[in-house]
């Protein structure tokens, strides 16, 4: 067999992660439609993640952020996303770079990709990293005070009752009673072979 000299492994992976990137970006100008929730599992060691000593302590290599019922600031860089969750009842800010994302699944619809961590076109440097940071913080800022003059857009999940959320976080796996965001492996949405 000839050898892959275009790499279309790396070709493939690149486009799954600018999928991710419009999913979210989506999500991040309308807010999550329907059913549709994500779990995404991420490498927290690869170069540009961000997250709170405490968070890298408990989750030296990979950890799994659910984007449901509680999360805010869901902002959308070039080369990472940023979001806000709540961790045991501490808010956390999270800065995931796309390269660093190993699953993403929606079990509303069955729909799973699954990525080689940091295997990308090109590595991405850390300073562009911090930047992309500071930049996405920036834009955050500006649009909520462009939003502070409208009527504030809930989407169904928002406007939900806390006892409600609770009530869908019982039948939930890995989501805690208390409404705040589980960690789950991404092993316990695999089919078994």
């Amino acid at each position: 067999m000839a050898e892959d000299l275009l790499r279309y492994d790396i070709l493939v992976q690149d486009a799954l992660r600018g999928a991710v990137k419009k999913i979210l970006a989506e999500v991040g100008r309308t807010g999550l439609p329907g059913e549709h929730h994500f779990y995404i599992a991420f490498d927290t060691n690869a170069p540009g993640v961000r997250v709170s000593s405490r968070l890298k302590e408990r989750y030296p290599n990979e950890m799994t952020i659910v984007l449901q019922h509680q999360f805010w600031d869901l902002a959308i860089g070039e080369h990472a996303f940023e979001v806000g969750l709540s961790f045991g009842g501490i808010p956390e800010k999270l800065l995931v770079p796309y390269s660093a994302i190993k699953g993403f699944f929606d079990p509303s619809v069955q729909f799973a990709l699954e990525f080689e961590p940091g295997k990308t076109a090109e590595p991405i440097p850390d300073d562009l990293l911090e930047a992309v940071g500071e930049l996405t913080r920036l834009e955050t800022a500006t649009s909520l005070e462009t939003r502070s003059d409208e009527k504030p857009a809930k989407t169904k999940r928002e406007a939900a009752s806390k006892s409600e959320a609770k009530a869908e976080a019982k039948d939930e796996p890995g989501k805690p009673e208390d409404g705040g965001a589980a960690v789950v492996s991404l092993d316990a949405f695999r089919k078994k072979t």
